[in-house]
């Protein structure tokens, strides 16, 4: 389409949006809603006091204009591309997330779980559609996968306005847009599905049917996905080790609540929170098993350890930010690998320690969001992570693969084309190591980590 068409087009649109909003979102109860991922998710940072306005889910659809998501190439001098629509839809999984459930494994996972499909289940659809309740879905509503607004909230009330001259981020944040720009809240929306609230959640049971176990990171997941919004590394070229550093301690956070909560839930030990491959591994003989070799710190022969990939990276985040906090929260790591692992801990004092641990984070957290990174902040990160490898790697299959991803992000970060060329290639070969888990070797990761590392070095 030429420009000036584009223009005129994308005025008409605009009003034509803005009619059609309005009309639904009169056609819908007064609510007060938040994203589908807060509904039990308590928590957040200072939010815009907001006032019960109609708030309607309308649908993928209504972003889908070629004059306002939709379209093909980015908007010149926009400080919105206008193509979010259009790499969602050809190039995100979320928009794929649903057809999933229809897949083989999928199939067999409902018949073993003794669901009649998963591809209606409620506990399924939480979080691989668009799930909004029947009474909050406008006439357009359809649901296509983990769309638009799963993570920017009800488009009803800001759908129309966000598009006109002057609107603010502020005001479709007061109107019911979720705000993904804070990068706190950014990662509690994700950790919704890709770690868990009370209400939805993969537990053990689910694993063992054939779900994949929860790995996450904020900063290599959005760099995968890809990212559908303008990136702001043109005037903040280490944003993204911000991000980084924000997501693994929000990440951390989050999962020593989850742990909290499940340690005193109905059935303890939730197997889903502790190290999978400390039982699922490929067999060796007894002089062969590094496992052994290393024995069983802070727990019983037997016990499985608790999953701590998520600590084994903040941790040093905290640690550039205050030492005294940094080993404090290892001390309470420490605690809990031994209480939690214990096949009847005592859930007071788990979540004792989790409280302990979550004002540490909460400072933690306040301070990586006022931080400015630059390339110093990046490398030293990365050392301080690479220097680690050898605790990090006998922790197990999941750690190995958390430290990774984050050497990637802050190896890569302010890296030029060539560097980031043949890191890449050295990154490749190190997360092979992670396509059959129950494999896993520490001498093999350590070795591999510590080529990185000299690579980085020079």
């Amino acid at each position: 389409m030429a420009r000036p068409l584009l223009a005129l087009f994308s005025l008409a649109a605009t009003s034509l949006i803005g009619a059609v909003a309005l009309a639904f979102a009169a056609d819908v109860p007064l609510v007060h809603a938040e994203p589908l991922g807060r509904r039990s998710l308590g928590e957040g940072g200072p939010a815009i006091a907001q006032t019960p306005v109609a708030r309607a889910y309308t649908g993928p659809g209504s972003c889908a204009a070629a004059a306002c998501h939709g379209a093909i190439r980015p908007a010149a001098g926009s400080r919105i591309l206008q193509t979010e629509y259009t790499t969602w839809i050809a190039q995100d999984r979320h928009a794929r997330a649903a057809q999933v459930l229809s897949n083989p494994v999928s199939v067999r996972m409902a018949k073993i779980l003794g669901l009649p499909a998963a591809h209606n289940a409620p506990k399924c659809l939480a979080c691989h559609t668009l799930d909004a309740p029947e009474a909050q879905q406008a006439r357009t509503f359809v649901s296509e996968g983990v769309s638009c607004e799963s993570c920017h909230g009800p488009a009803s009330a800001w759908l129309g306005p966000h598009t006109t001259k002057g609107w603010t981020h502020a005001q479709s944040v007061q109107a019911g847009m979720y705000d993904t720009k804070d990068l706190v809240k950014r990662t509690e929306i994700c950790l919704t599905c890709h770690l868990g609230t009370a209400d939805k959640f993969v537990d053990h049971e689910m694993i063992a049917a054939g779900h994949p176990d929860l790995v996450f990171d904020l900063e290599a997941f959005s760099a995968a996905m890809p990212r559908h919004w303008r990136a702001t590394t043109e005037t903040d070229p280490f944003a993204p080790v911000r991000a980084f550093g924000v997501g693994q301690l929000v990440h951390l956070r989050s999962s020593l609540e989850r742990l909290a909560r499940r340690v005193n839930g109905p059935a303890w030990p939730e197997y889903a929170e502790l190290d999978c491959f400390a039982c699922h591994h490929s067999l060796t003989r007894a002089e062969d098993s590094w496992r052994q070799t290393l024995g069983y710190e802070n727990r019983r022969p037997g016990n499985p350890a608790i999953n701590v990939a998520r600590w084994v990276t903040a941790r040093h985040i905290v640690a550039a930010q205050d030492e005294k906090a940094a080993a404090e929260l290892d001390e309470i790591i420490t605690s809990l690998e031994r209480d939690a692992s214990r096949l009847r801990p005592s859930a007071d004092q788990v979540v004792a320690l989790t409280t302990r641990a979550r004002t540490i984070l909460d400072a933690a957290v306040a301070r990586a969001v006022a931080s400015k990174p630059d390339a110093a902040t990046a490398a030293r990160f990365a050392r301080a992570i690479a220097a680690d490898v050898e605790d990090i790697a006998r922790r197990g299959e999941r750690a190995a693969e958390q430290s990774a991803m984050a050497l990637e992000t802050l190896s890569l970060a302010g890296a030029s084309a060539s560097e980031g060329g043949a890191l890449r290639a050295a990154f490749d070969e190190l997360f092979q190591q992670f396509q059959s888990p129950s494999a896993y070797d520490p001498r093999r990761f350590i070795a591999q980590v510590k080529k990185i590392e000299a690579a980085l070095g020079r």
